[in-house]
């Protein structure tokens, strides 16, 4: 399954007008696609097709919900990418994401909170 959430750009963003619109009727997604994306019905039919063969979404009886959260392939996606940039460092991806970028008091309360609950005893 872990496979399966390493998405192309544009099945991530075939997700995103799901986990945005869910439940959302099949004819409802092909709209939707047009407008935000710029596809033509048969291209939003092939992906739905693709992310349900993945078991990302089903679609029954003409109504497409999302099987995995959002928030599970974003995790997917971060872990992968700094593995593959940054060989799994995370604080060498926070160097280079920062960069010359200052961070508010309240950002950085924020990400000493989060360091915290997730650091190793």
């Amino acid at each position: 399954m872990m496979n399966n959430l390493k998405l192309c750009e544009s099945d991530y963003r075939f997700m995103l007008v799901v986990w945005e619109n869910e439940p959302v009727a099949s004819g409802q997604l092909v709209t939707l696609c047009a407008d935000k994306l710029g596809w033509k019905k048969p291209t939003t039919y092939t992906v739905l097709r693709k992310m349900c063969e993945k078991g990302l979404v089903k679609n029954e009886d003409t109504i497409v919900e999302a099987i995995v959260p959002k928030e599970q392939v974003q995790a997917y996606e971060s872990e992968h990418f700094i593995e593959r940039a940054f060989e799994g460092s995370l604080p060498q991806f926070l160097v280079s994401f920062f960069g010359n970028k200052t961070l508010s008091k309240k950002e950085a309360d924020e990400l000493k909170r989060l360091i915290d609950a997730h650091k190793e005893e």
